[in-house]
């Protein structure tokens, strides 16, 4: 029954079904076949949304669509273009720094590379950066969003594996800079060496002025991660705070919000949410059918018997993901292979923290590594150009994302820094 867990589930993927219908109807399947009882099937889909860590999900969603709507991005954008922009390919700095820090708020890279490629991707194709390579370099940027914290993909590994949701944040606060790091060293030697934005233009506008109108939205990640680590504030009431500070930035400060725009970005953060807690149902019951028959356990054993050296297992492991993420989301790649994970992680005596960092990052570089590329996806939508038109231009940025990932697996301490001086493990 296991077999045809995973078999039905990788046919449907295949054909290019939904990643939840994917993953519910082989749930479905095995349960009704392998008479577990279908009346099982309504409290664990239940159960599988039912934690209040995941509360933050949707808070974090609506959160980053009425910051996205209210005009901070241009804002922050027009700032950092005026501080490091103003310079032959200045506005790669620009998209890696400004999609680092909007993922500290919206936490979801589609979002990231959605709400900064709308503004940057017609300015970097107006001052000579290809189609392509601008699609790449803010698809790649955008990743980081599920790395730096607040992160709705860490929220979903902290619920999976009751591991401290804030020590997972603080962990991913470094790993998101070398993540930001890696892309723009290669992305701005390469626009250096085509000459994309070798003639910047010259912008009237005062730093200082840039700096006035950009510093409320500035402050928004201050404030949510500061409540966070200084114990202020838990993930769940971090994200209720960003709500409300997003909607104190559109309505009172900036004023750019009004009740019909409201309306709408309700409904559309509704959509959204709908859509990741849909997957989350789905996922959660295919873990527990795969965890009820048994074939989880015996993946994990299989996997253990291949090598008894810890860094051939997390190789493989790191392979596995790698190619997973590349063709599913992070959240079904969570509750389907960290049941497989566990076990090894239990008997290396790996810490969950770091596991959950570098489990993170691999995702994130599925995030703009085709076939599926769901970042890469929205941005040639953006740039109006064909997904495998941009392969080329992201193969670099994959690779270097890559060599931090290496980084990141070698070395733990740079993961666990951060959590250890704030008291969190």
């Amino acid at each position: 029954m296991g077999i045809l867990l995973f078999i039905t589930f990788f046919v449907l993927l295949l054909l290019g079904t939904p990643i939840a219908i994917a993953i519910g109807v082989p749930s479905f399947l095995v349960i009704y076949l392998a008479e577990l009882g279908t009346p099982v099937i309504a409290p664990n889909f239940f159960a599988g949304i039912a934690k209040f860590p995941l509360l933050a999900i949707p808070l974090f969603i609506l959160a980053g669509f009425v910051l996205e709507r209210c005009g901070i991005s241009e804002r922050i954008i027009r700032f950092a273009n005026l501080l490091v922009g103003q310079r032959a390919g200045g506005l790669v700095i620009v998209a890696v720094a400004v999609c680092v820090f909007f993922g500290g708020v919206s936490g979801s890279g589609p979002a990231d590379a959605a709400a900064i490629g709308a503004v940057l991707i017609p300015a970097m194709y107006a001052q000579g950066y290809s189609k392509s390579y601008s699609a790449s370099l803010i698809a790649a940027a955008g990743s980081t969003a599920i790395i730096v914290p607040p992160s709705i993909a860490l929220i979903i590994y902290g619920a999976i594996t009751n591991t401290s949701i804030p020590a997972l944040f603080a962990a991913g606060a470094i790993p998101g800079l070398i993540a930001g790091l890696a892309i723009v060293v290669p992305a701005y030697l390469i626009a250096r060496k085509k000459g994309y934005g070798a003639q910047p233009q010259k912008a009237s506008e005062s730093i200082w002025l840039a700096f006035r109108q950009a510093f409320w939205g500035l402050l928004a990640p201050v404030i949510i991660l500061g409540g966070l680590y200084g114990g202020i504030f838990t993930p769940t009431e971090a994200a209720v705070v960003a709500v409300f500070y997003s909607l104190l930035l559109g309505l009172v400060i900036y004023r750019s919000l009004t009740f019909k725009m409201i309306y709408r970005i309700l409904v559309d953060a509704c959509e959204a949410s709908a859509v990741v807690m849909l997957i989350v149902a789905f996922a959660g019951l295919f873990s527990w059918a795969g965890s009820t028959v048994g074939i989880l356990d015996d993946l994990a054993g299989y996997l253990m018997g291949v090598s008894s050296n810890e860094w051939v297992l997390l190789f493989l492991i790191n392979l596995l993901i790698f190619v997973g993420g590349m063709l599913m989301d992070a959240i079904s790649i969570y509750y389907i292979f960290l049941p497989i994970f566990l076990p090894i992680m239990s008997s290396f005596h790996w810490d969950p923290v770091w596991f959950g960092v570098v489990m993170t990052f691999n995702l994130a570089i599925g995030q703009f590594t085709p076939p599926v590329a769901v970042n890469l996806y929205v941005t040639t939508q953006l740039a109006d150009i064909p997904l495998e038109g941009t392969f080329r231009a992201v193969l670099p940025l994959v690779a270097a994302m890559l060599f931090a990932l290496v980084i990141i697996v070698a070395v733990p301490y740079i993961s666990l820094v951060v959590p250890r001086f704030f008291g969190l493990l």
